[in-house]
């Protein structure tokens, strides 16, 4: 198949940060070996790989983690501390920014064929809900009518990569057993201390151990705060969660009673962003913390400043 010429997204509007996932296994090295675990292929070559990783997707607080062209084969990858239904969904954006740059200098209304890398999508997840080892997510399960044979279909497999999961997968990629021993570790010693304390032992450790050694002694300080910086965003999401709970918002889901459910979320969103901008971050940073459009963060975070000045 013939190479591609990708359309660059420059990371000057960049609001996100890469994750230790991304960190890690951006290496191509790493990236192959990934690769040839989960599809039992046995490429020896890392330039093979050809990155094409979106660095502004649709939102901004949306993005892919890491996607590459092998072998006329466009694989995109996801990690996922927190389970979400929508992965699919979001995937479909991804893959047709990618397909859009790539065709963008073929002619879509002429005759001949314009061929297209074929695409698998896998997620990796090692959040503390417990999942079974593969699953596969359909972008029909989100259809608001049922359809047996959708017109419209996206089907992405999603890994269990904590500790006792999926062993033939992890002991297949060193990287990825590490990068799993290593996460696991953060969430466990931050039970008993300060997250700080927890990511710095875990770090200390791992390196001791030959643990994802190389890449924390290159990386000890960015690694450290992007680790932190992970935990808090994972913490967050969870708090949401027991939250919704607790106040028996599923319930009233499972009643009809949408337009309550609606506007407690809000409610519950809304306070999340006074504390986050008493803590000084931006809007943007708000987004990708609670995996919200920027543009909704943008209307609530307008609503609560309206309100404010009305109270003056």
């Amino acid at each position: 198949m013939e190479k591609h010429t990708y359309q660059k997204n420059t990371a000057v509007n960049r609001v996100y940060k890469s994750r230790i996932f991304e960190m890690v296994f951006s290496d191509k090295k790493e990236l192959l070996s990934l690769y040839n675990a989960a599809n039992g292929t046995k490429y020896d070559d890392p330039e093979m790989l050809e990155v094409n990783t979106l660095e502004n997707a649709i939102y901004l607080s949306m993005h892919n983690d890491i996607s590459f062209v092998i072998d006329s084969r466009l694989t995109l990858y996801e990690h996922q501390s927190t389970y979400s239904p929508n992965l699919p969904l979001r995937y479909l954006m991804y893959i047709s920014d990618l397909y859009s740059s790539m065709t963008r200098d073929e002619n879509l209304y002429g005759p001949r064929k314009v061929l297209l890398p074929t695409p698998k999508f896998v997620i990796f997840y090692n959040g503390i809900e417990e999942q079974p080892d593969v699953q596969e997510l359909r972008l029909s399960n989100v259809f608001q009518v049922p359809d047996d044979k959708p017109s419209l279909e996206l089907r992405a497999v999603m890994l269990n990569i904590n500790p006792g999961h999926n062993p033939q997968l992890l002991d297949n990629c060193k990287t990825l057993r590490d990068y799993s021993e290593y996460t696991a570790r953060v969430r466990r010693y931050a039970e008993n201390v300060s997250l700080s304390d927890a990511v710095e032992q875990a770090i200390t450790e791992c390196i001791k151990e030959g643990i994802l050694s190389e890449f924390l002694s290159k990386n000890r300080t960015e690694a450290k705060k992007v680790s932190i910086y992970e935990y808090d965003e994972e913490k967050v999401m969870r708090m949401m969660r027991e939250a919704a709970r607790e106040d028996g918002w599923e319930e009233g889901l499972q009643k009809g009673r949408e337009e309550g459910i609606k506007e407690g979320i809000e409610q519950k969103l809304k306070g999340l962003i006074c504390k986050k901008l008493a803590k000084g971050k931006t809007l943007e940073e708000i987004a990708e913390i609670l995996e919200e459009p920027l543009e909704r963060i943008q209307t609530l975070a307008k609503e609560l400043a309206e309100a404010e000045e009305k109270v003056k």
